[in-house]
């Protein structure tokens, strides 16, 4: 078998498989040996018979420590001891509870009257979040490419931009209430300030990074500005500002958790905080991997769409080429899917030309 390991080595198809499945079975191994192995962590001891104890009952977890105390306090005084088991502490729930809850989640009723379901909670935080993203890049997206392309709006904005991103978007939480009231909108701005002065140095530095032979022959041809701009500088970044947009979206999802406690706490960051105050980890935890999967979903699809959009980059042809190709051909050309594999490599060869 071929080593995979090395630098700047392609690892192939095959071994991108094997270690993405790796990358999370590793963990999931590493949590299922401190759940279910007693020798591993479980600091605690559950109480199945208190014995002559006046200070425990069944059911009781108590530190290891102290249960061995106790024990040894109940021989000298000729009095039976407690038995027990080995647990771990609540906010550290086994693989199979947190698998279970993950279907519970959404099948159990709020214990209060005028409580949202699961499922409203994730559907509420997506709306915060893309609704954020959205406002951000209406302005951030323009003004980051701008930004690069003229060094003159760089010089006017970028000096404010630097100061500003480094301040911590939640400090201005209180600012957000009292301006925009305890909704959602407050938790919206936390997100939009979060992204945006981020987002405008890290598109500022893609559109910097255009290929300046091109705007330069470009210009000798007579080409206007706002032509350069539109035919050269914004196709040639493209597939790059698409790549920098993902990374930002995950930026905005980082957010999430601390928008929504401004304000009036809701949305899933509401749905964790009520069960942990109800000491329900296990729909902690399965709520915390719902919007591991709803990110990893998103970020999935994005780039699925985007090997499509700019198939063009490696040398291929996108699905939707080929489906706007097969819809606008000559109405005397076959579909595709009727050829034959040598009629259809023929029609490939000629670029869909009868």
């Amino acid at each position: 078998m071929v080593n995979p390991i090395g630098i700047q080595k392609h690892v192939g198809k095959k071994w991108t498989t094997v270690l993405m499945v790796l990358s999370f079975i590793i963990p999931l191994a590493i949590w299922s040996v401190v759940s279910y192995v007693p020798f591993v962590y479980h600091p605690l001891v559950k109480v199945v018979d208190a014995g002559g104890s006046m200070f425990c009952q069944p059911g009781d977890e108590i530190e290891r420590s102290n249960f061995e105390e106790e024990n040894r306090n109940l021989l000298e005084a000729n009095e039976t001891p407690m038995t027990g088991i080995r647990v771990n502490p609540a906010y550290l729930p086994a693989p199979h509870k947190v698998a279970k809850a993950l279907v519970t989640a959404f099948m159990t009723e709020p214990k209060r009257d005028g409580d949202v379901w699961f499922y409203e909670s994730i559907l509420h935080s997506i709306k915060i979040v893309f609704l954020a993203f959205l406002l951000s890049s209406l302005i951030g997206v323009p003004l980051g490419v701008a930004c690069g392309a003229v060094p003159f709006f760089d010089k006017l904005t970028g000096p404010f931009i630097e100061f500003f991103r480094y301040f911590p978007a939640p400090v201005f939480g209180a600012l957000a209430v009292a301006i925009l009231g305890i909704n959602d909108a407050p938790k919206i701005a936390i997100i939009i300030i979060g992204t945006f002065f981020q987002q405008v140095p890290m598109l500022c530095a893609t559109t910097r990074r255009v290929d300046s032979t091109l705007i330069e022959a470009a210009r000798t041809l007579g080409t206007s500005p706002m032509r350069i701009m539109f035919k050269v500088v914004l196709p040639d970044i493209a597939p790059k500002m698409y790549k920098d947009m993902r990374i930002l979206l995950g930026w905005a999802w980082t957010y999430l958790i601390v928008a929504e406690v401004v304000g009036t706490s809701s949305g899933i960051t509401w749905f964790i905080n009520q069960q942990a105050k109800y000491r329900n980890f296990d729909n902690v935890y399965a709520a915390i991997i719902i919007l591991g999967i709803i990110g990893l979903g998103c970020d999935m699809i994005l780039n699925f769409l985007g090997r499509d959009f700019f198939a063009w980059e490696g040398g291929r042809v996108g699905v939707s080429s080929k489906i706007k190709r097969e819809i606008l051909a000559p109405k005397d050309n076959v579909f595709t899917f009727c050829l034959t594999p040598e009629e259809k490599a023929l029609k490939e060869k000629y670029h869909g030309r009868p």
